[in-house]
């Protein structure tokens, strides 16, 4: 309020000095006389006052329109100027429109339409670390896969972009199945960003399947390192990388490596089965059967399995059958109840001709877990114990229905392997192997040779397996024309 009051005093006082000084100039004598091309002009004083004050105006006319001319010139010229920051903003609004709807159609999944929006966004921006980007992104998805390369080959000759170049090229590679190529160029990616996850496991992956296990475990540690992988996730695949590094020398008979190899790798996963078994082994050749038989113990504490059981044996080879009925005792006491302590058990009962101790072993475990395996036992006792051919038969007949039970299975696809890799044949899955039944029952057994396992004697056929066998491929001969 006081200051609008203000405003209006401050108004009628200038009004108030124009109009006395417009008063004193007409009172005033004299004025202004012009003599222009034999014309003479006379102005009163308040005309001359009027007269300055439209030569004022005109002037700084004059020098609007000069500097206005002399923008234009250098506009014309290319030279920076408002005239041509204003065209430039226009440009640019244009540009980041386009480059907008451009990342819009690509997240709607039109490839062409991105294409284009990503030219035009060239054409006003000039910024290729923007539009390649969406270019390339837009040519993969509309499956210009050479516009797409050509594009990435672009990001790479700039440093700022050079990462994403090089790993979208190394995508490119990937789908085109070029893996020599994709490994070399993950390795480029790892490189320019050790930090980056989706590279390492890129690598990790590309790694393993070129069997680069060295390389490999290098890769894992970075990720430790940089906090992409939990510790005790780290160790355990350390220890799968460890034990296929073992592998790799054993096969190339350089025994002692390859015991050092396995035996690093047992300590670094215990429960790892293969490095469990290979390890014994080692402990074995090197006659330290003590080291061995520990080793054997702690994994089948952890999960039995049948290839713990053999590496088990072959500690004592030619050991009776009694008493090496009384050492597994000791190996199945931490796991008894376990369907693989049982089975096992009655095997051994079956080797020393023990039938009744063999059902007592597998007391209930058909009928809680019925598998192959456990009705060819039981088909084993009943031969043993004198049944007629009927009723070996009749358990023979059910085997040959019945799920193999666990079996090395990834967990990713749920492929079945026949024995334990580090990465699945079938997805290229690193570490994804579980001894498990399979999701869905399946025809168990493909000959009877396979029925019965391959650890029950020292060396020498019990007549009892045999006559189980016989029985076995008589059943198989039987069944099979009745399923075609």
């Amino acid at each position: 309020m006081l200051w609008s009051l203000i405003k209006i005093i401050l108004f009628v006082c200038v009004v108030a000095a124009a109009a006395l000084g417009a008063g004193a100039l007409l009172e005033t004598d004299g004025g202004l006389r012009i003599e222009f091309a034999g014309t003479e002009f006379s102005l009163g004083p308040l005309q001359a006052v009027v007269a300055l004050i439209l030569l004022v105006l005109a002037v700084w006319i004059f020098l609007k329109l000069v500097g206005l001319l002399v923008a234009i010139w250098k506009f014309l010229n290319g030279a920076e100027t408002a005239l041509s920051r204003h065209f430039e903003r226009n440009r640019e609004a244009k540009g980041y429109d386009a480059l907008a709807e451009g990342m819009m159609a690509l997240a709607s999944g039109e490839g062409r339409t991105a294409m284009a929006k990503a030219a035009k966004a060239e054409r006003y921006l000039n910024k290729p670390g923007l539009t390649n980007l969406l270019t390339a992104q837009a040519a993969e998805l509309a499956g210009d896969h050479k516009k797409a390369e050509e594009t990435y080959r672009k990001l790479v000759a700039d440093d700022a972009t050079r990462f994403v170049g090089v790993r979208g090229i190394m995508k490119q590679k990937l789908a085109n199945g070029d893996t020599g190529t994709a490994l070399k160029l993950a390795k480029k990616a790892f490189e320019l960003k050790p930090k980056h996850e989706d590279t390492q496991d890129v690598l990790l992956k590309l790694q393993a399947q070129s069997a680069d296990w060295t390389g490999a475990r290098e890769t894992l540690n970075a990720k430790l390192r940089h906090g992409n992988l939990p510790r005790d996730v780290h160790k355990r695949r350390d220890a799968v990388l460890a034990l296929s590094e073992a592998r790799k020398v054993f096969d190339a008979d350089q025994t002692i490596e390859a015991r050092e190899a396995a035996i690093e790798a047992n300590r670094l996963s215990p429960d790892l089965i293969p490095a469990a078994v290979m390890a014994a082994h080692g402990y074995v050749e090197q006659d330290q059967k003590r080291y061995a038989t520990r080793v054997i113990k702690k994994a089948w504490d952890v999960s039995p399995h049948p290839d713990l059981a053999a590496a088990y044996a072959a500690i004592e080879p030619d050991e009776e059958a009694k008493a090496r009925l009384k050492r597994f005792i000791w190996l199945t006491k931490g796991q008894a109840k376990h369907a693989e302590s049982r089975m096992l058990m009655a095997e051994l009962h079956m080797a020393n001709e023990d039938f009744p101790g063999a059902r007592r072993a597998l007391g209930d475990l058909f009928e809680t877990d019925p598998t192959a395996r456990s009705a060819t036992l039981m088909a084993a006792i009943e031969r043993g114990e004198g049944a007629g051919d009927t009723v070996v038969k009749g358990w023979l007949t059910r085997a040959l229905s019945l799920p193999r039970g666990p079996q090395w299975i990834c967990d990713n696809c749920q492929h079945i392997h026949a024995e334990w890799a580090p990465m699945c044949d079938n997805c290229d899955s690193f570490d994804t192997l579980s001894w498990k039944s399979p999701p869905q029952s399946e025809v168990a057994m493909p000959s009877g040779l396979q029925m019965l396992p391959l650890i029950v004697g020292s060396g020498r056929e019990n007549s009892t397996d045999v006559v189980i066998i016989e029985d076995a491929e008589i059943v198989e001969d039987e069944v099979k024309p009745a399923d075609k």
